[in-house]
């Protein structure tokens, strides 16, 4: 006798999503059951990229199922669908599914080099990506996506964002270039924010990273009042002045209602590269600690690698110019934390409806 959608569904429920908490089947993940005599298949539809890990969730739901009496054969396809944040009264921009800040207290944190790897890994992950330098005084994403020399067009009035490493971006460093300055005042900057976020032509987007300037001000607000965010990322080094500064911009996001998605410590450790010995120059686990006290995710650690540095310069960041680089696992290992916590972000955010007796599923499936 074949076995039942029921039965498949049933199975499949003994699988927990680690970073849900919750089994696949009521997250509603699985998605196209088919039988066909004994083989079965289905699709585990993802909200987040098709990270590596999540070749381990394949494999436990095609044993799980094989295991079942009147099961020869199972075919799993594991796809993504990134979900977006819900709007709110902002305007947010079409085609865009999630838009994260990325902050710091204060400058020299590394927070740009964070905003362009984490960019250029989900893209590396299969995710539509676009970059905004918001860094209006500082912009330097150019140097870091190797572009300095590009220049902005338009399109039907709108800005054609340049293109490199799978990542569309736009920045003010496009409109001053070499050495010469942006010697503007609040208002200037205010506008030059919503331009590079409402009159880009983004095209459709899983998520749009916004590399904001160091500390709180005209351009944080700007952001604030004129997009939906689905959350910020403060980078912190650990060293107290820093992660007390660093505080200061999480505090402004609370009270400007944005969710803190989570905390990233910069400039971490040291490895030394004669002796191979660790150290900890700016003082290590801090960041974490404020972290946990604070109920907010600590995405991870990276360590002071001059390789990243020496990639940027050469406009490549580390995660694709030297992926197996422990800073590039490090980068990379952050990235898929904080999609989880987008991808739960996001869930939470909206209805959750539950369906007590699935339906047969119609569609056909071809072994």
């Amino acid at each position: 006798m074949p076995v039942t959608e029921k039965e498949i569904l049933a199975a499949l429920s003994r699988i927990q999503d680690p970073d849900f908490h919750k089994d696949i089947v009521t997250l509603g993940f699985v998605d196209h059951i088919a039988v066909r005599d004994s083989k079965v298949g289905f699709e585990i539809v993802l909200p987040m990229p098709l990270f590596p890990v999540k070749e381990k969730m394949r494999e436990e739901a095609a044993g799980i199922v094989k295991g079942l009496s009147g099961v020869s054969m199972v075919d799993v396809k594991m796809k993504s669908e990134v979900t977006g944040h819900a709007a709110t009264d902002r305007a947010a921009i079409p085609g865009v599914k999630n838009i994260v800040a990325i902050g710091s207290g204060k400058g020299g944190v590394g927070k740009s080099t964070v905003s362009a790897n984490l960019a250029v890994g989900l893209a590396k992950y299969g995710a539509k990506v676009g970059l905004v330098d918001g860094d209006i005084y500082g912009p330097t994403i150019p140097i870091m996506m190797g572009a300095r020399t590009e220049e902005l067009r338009q399109r039907d009035g709108r800005i054609i964002p340049i293109e490199a490493h799978g990542v569309k971006f736009m920045s003010m460093g496009f409109l001053a270039t070499g050495n010469q300055p942006l010697i503007w005042r609040g208002p200037m900057a205010h506008k030059a924010v919503q331009e590079s976020l409402l009159n880009v032509d983004w095209g459709p987007l899983d998520y749009l990273i916004v590399d904001m300037p160091p500390g709180t001000g005209d351009v944080h607000l700007t952001l604030v009042q004129t997009v939906a965010l689905v959350g910020a990322v403060i980078v912190s080094t650990p060293q107290d002045v820093g992660l007390t500064i660093s505080m200061k911009t999480f505090r402004m996001f609370e009270q400007t209602k944005v969710h803190p998605l989570g905390i990233i410590e910069n400039m971490s450790y040291h490895i030394c590269s004669h002796c191979g010995e660790r150290e900890e120059i700016f003082g290590h686990g801090m960041v974490a600690q404020e972290s946990e006290r604070l109920k907010v995710p600590f995405l991870g650690e990276i360590p002071l690698d001059i390789a990243i540095r020496k990639y940027a310069d050469q406009g490549m960041p580390i995660v694709i110019a030297d992926p197996e680089a422990p800073s590039a696992k490090a980068y990379l290992e952050i990235i898929e934390r904080l999609a989880a916590q987008i991808s739960i972000r996001n869930y939470y955010s909206k209805p959750i409806q539950i369906i007590e007796e699935p339906e047969p599923n119609p569609k056909t499936f071809t072994v």
